[in-house]
């Protein structure tokens, strides 16, 4: 896509539109529009910071050199889009009377379509495209034409399952896109969503979340790719990449640091307090960050909520410009997570007001404020700041630079406008995206059971779908990703896969008793509508061959401060599963949910499970793929399904026999499915292990290589992960660390050689100096095909 400086032709159409759309009055500014350059300080020569080709820094130092106090602390705070800050959805005259009057580092979600949860915006100028990006124009123009410096805004907004827009092409959740372990799918991905934010005018994307899942029942699950620190870092590495080539877009990773090992779980308000040894938090939480930053040099981090041993991060010089910068080498710049700063004195109370909080925050390494409230409440406050001599303007200087190098990266100095109208229409939500979007749906969903090869559903039968997630799908519309996408159910997937005539629907139950969450410990049985409903069900069943049934999570018990007290299924859902089962019919049960589900007596009695996830805007089409045998599923678990939340926590990595049962007397064993898991309609043979060297010095690498064969009837995926241990070591290492994977397609018969190379990162731990190095000895090496299913196994000996 290629982005113009606008000429002297187009622009007078663009401000005509406007003026009639809003009745602005601005007074016409002479012709800033040069050939090649933008006069963007309106004195009619070509300064540095104007010119194209000299280097950012000097452009940044030229800019700097010219600009006033106000314009230098207008650019450390967020502007909210309209209806969340701004009143008004087009600039108006009042505007020369306000505060960004001087400039903004970004305005965020404006005319996104997200107004508040469950209210999405119907306005013109987000709804229809061309009059969304004409708006986003003229937003920007005042900026360019009005303000003195014309320094541009950086428009921001979410996207982490495709940018936020009421049109946009919609993917699965981070959470489903992790479990299709596809490196380039999820590159492809990470590129479309920056592709389309361009088109629609948003320069910044907040993505991707780099958090790593600790606890099952937390609500933002979906949010993030899997347990696994590695897999994180290498999805999150091609997310980034994918979304920041060729500049289209800056990407924001969230949420730094050490954000999701919440306690029990607890998100709401209490996002304080992670329990997280020290080597954990190194070892776990820091490391998708710390590759991310130095493989794909992201532009932005957002500052997360919490703090860590007692220290705020979002008030912390330590996490924030030691860590931060210093050591990963980021050099773009930070934004607060909605009211971080602000919880330096009003949770944390660790500053004595909100002045005091600005001072501790900027200080700290923060260049921008970023929440729901006017930007007047910091700006005024750092302008008072550094009158009083608290806030260096050396500091100042140096959180404005971060800003305005990431704009000039961007090219918003240069080409501050989305010019070629129809062309974004043409590129959003496109035919060849959605393609895209379709095989990530398909690649995420996790076959857990097939017993008597129950799977594929022959087209033929007549099928009864049945329960609570058949028809809802209201996961692919809420916060953070499209709004407005056309979206596929599980039933409407079924019916045009097969014939609306030979399918069967009936609800069974509501997602949640009347009871909820309170019947999470106190459950009741149906009542006598809840049993009216399953036995209507029941009814459907018998009419048909077999029957699929839908059960789950949604957007009622999941997501942003909605995590979990059980997880198990809520409701009447299991009821309704056993009462269905009992009709003697097939049954079929896919899950929907970002969070794992508790399902013991479906894995012992029901033949056929299926993990969708939030499996997207074609999630419906997807699955029918999946079910009637179109699609082979190969997706794996990215998070471990434990048997009751009384085992939590349970996750993976895990340090030597910390979650054995091994002796356990009185508690129930095991797992339902452990991570890495999957099936396929399909089986694979591994064979051939070689590794090379055997023995290799500390700064070497190690390749490792293997076949897999498919040996069944019908193509299919396979994921061969790679695992190894530290045998002998100076501090507790983990059983298993995940160091490769690959997503492999193969024909019936055929085979393919997979290569891994271990470089000496790949080894590291941190010792008891907590010195982050090699230590000399022996390697294990196992290949599985989930971590508790281990095909190959060796070893290599570092020297």
């Amino acid at each position: 896509m290629k982005f113009t400086t606008p000429n002297k032709s187009i622009l007078p159409g663009i401000a005509v539109l406007f003026l009639v759309l809003v009745g602005l009055s601005f007074k016409a500014d002479p012709p800033i529009y040069k050939k090649g350059w933008i006069d963007l300080n309106k004195n009619g020569k070509k300064d540095i910071y104007e010119d194209r080709s000299q280097p950012i820094d000097a452009r940044i130092n030229n800019l700097l050199s010219q600009m006033t106090l106000e314009e230098k602390t207008c650019q450390l705070a967020t502007l909210y889009g309209y209806k969340r800050i701004l009143k008004d959805s087009l600039p108006t005259s009042n505007w020369k009377n306000e505060i960004w009057k001087d400039g903004i580092a970004n305005i965020d979600e404006h005319l996104n379509g997200f107004v508040k949860w469950g209210v999405i915006s119907n306005s013109p100028l987000v709804t229809d495209i061309r009059k969304h990006i004409l708006a986003m124009n003229q937003t920007q123009r005042f900026f360019i034409e009005q303000t003195r410096l014309g320094i541009p805004a950086d428009f921001t907004n979410e996207g982490i399952r495709g940018v936020e827009a009421y049109q946009s092409t919609g993917f699965p959740t981070e959470l489903n896109m992790g479990m299709t372990w596809d490196k380039a799918l999820v590159h492809q991905e990470g590129f479309i969503t920056g592709q389309e934010g361009r088109a629609l005018g948003y320069t910044n994307i907040y993505a991707p979340i780099l958090d790593v899942a600790r606890d099952q029942r937390w609500g933002r699950l979906e949010e993030v790719y899997g347990e696994d620190p590695y897999l994180v870092a290498r999805l999150g590495v091609e997310m980034a990449k994918g979304m920041q080539q060729n500049n289209q877009v800056a990407a924001t990773a969230k949420h730094f640091a050490v954000y999701s090992a919440n306690k029990g779980a607890r998100e709401g308000l209490a996002r304080t307090d992670p329990q997280v040894a020290p080597r954990e938090v190194e070892n776990i939480l820091l490391y998708p960050f710390k590759k991310v930053i130095k493989e794909a040099d992201i532009m932005g981090i957002m500052s997360s909520y919490n703090d860590y041993d007692g220290i705020p991060i979002s008030g912390s010089d330590y996490w924030l410009i030691q860590r931060l910068r210093t050591e990963f080498g980021f050099t773009g710049y930070v934004v607060s997570d909605s009211d971080a700063l602000e919880y330096l004195y009003s949770k944390h109370h660790v500053a004595a007001n909100l002045k005091d909080a600005v001072l501790q925050a900027f200080m700290a390494g923060m260049n921008v404020r970023t929440t729901f409230s006017p930007p007047d409440s910091i700006i005024l406050y750092a302008r008072q700041l550094v009158k009083e001599g608290k806030l260096p303007i050396d500091t100042v200087n140096n959180r404005v630079r971060d800003v305005l190098r990431v704009k000039f990266k961007i090219g918003l100095f240069d080409h501050p406008y989305v010019e070629n109208v129809e062309n974004s229409v043409k590129v959003v939500n496109s035919a060849a995206n959605r393609a895209v979007a379709l095989q990530a749906s398909k690649e995420s969903i996790v076959l857990l059971k097939n017993k008597g090869n129950i799977l594929p559903i022959p087209k033929s039968k007549t099928v009864a779908v049945i329960g609570p997630n058949a028809v809802n799908d209201n996961y692919a519309h809420t916060h953070y990703g499209p709004l407005g996408s056309k979206s596929v159910n599980v039933l409407q997937g079924i019916q045009t896969k097969i014939g609306a005539s030979k399918v069967l629907y009936s609800l069974g139950c509501t997602l949640v008793d009347k009871h909820w969450p309170e019947s999470e410990i106190f459950p009741q049985g149906p009542d006598e509508t809840e049993q009216a409903m399953i036995d209507s069900a029941v009814a459907t069943a018998q009419r048909a061959d077999m029957a699929v049934v839908v059960l789950g999570g949604n957007t009622q018990t999941a997501g942003e401060n909605k995590s979990r007290t059980s997880l198990d299924l809520p409701g009447q859902q299991l009821a309704l599963v056993q009462a269905i089962k009992a009709t003697g019919k097939p049954v079929v049960v896919v899950l929907i949910g970002s969070q794992p589900i508790t399902i013991n007596w479906i894995d012992k009695n029901v033949d056929g499970i299926i993990y969708a996830g939030y499996p997207g805007m074609q999630g419906g089409t997807a699955l029918a793929d999946v079910l009637f045998g179109d699609y082979n599923p190969g997706g794996k678990l990215t998070l471990t399904f434990p048997k009751s939340v009384g085992q939590l926590p349970f996750n993976f990595p895990t340090k030597p026999n910390s979650e054995t049962d091994e002796g356990e007397l009185a508690k129930i064993k095991g797992l339902l499915y452990p991570f890495g898991f999957g099936l396929s309609y399909t089986t694979f043979s591994y064979s051939d292990l070689k590794i090379t060297p055997e023995i290799q010095n500390l700064a070497g690498n190690v390749t490792v290589s293997f076949k897999i064969t498919n040996t069944g009837k019908v193509a299919g995926d396979e994921i061969p992960q790679l695992y190894i241990r530290d045998v002998l070591s100076t501090v507790t290492t983990y059983e298993k660390v995940l160091r490769g994977f690959d997503r492999i397609s193969l024909k019936p018969g055929e085979t393919k050689e997979v290569s891994f190379t271990i470089v000496p990162d790949d080894l590291k731990l941190y010792n008891r100096k907590m010195e982050h190095v090699v230590e000399p000895g022996d390697f294990n090496v196992m290949i599985g095909s989930s971590s508790s299913d281990i095909r190959l196994k060796g070893k290599f000996e570092m020297k």
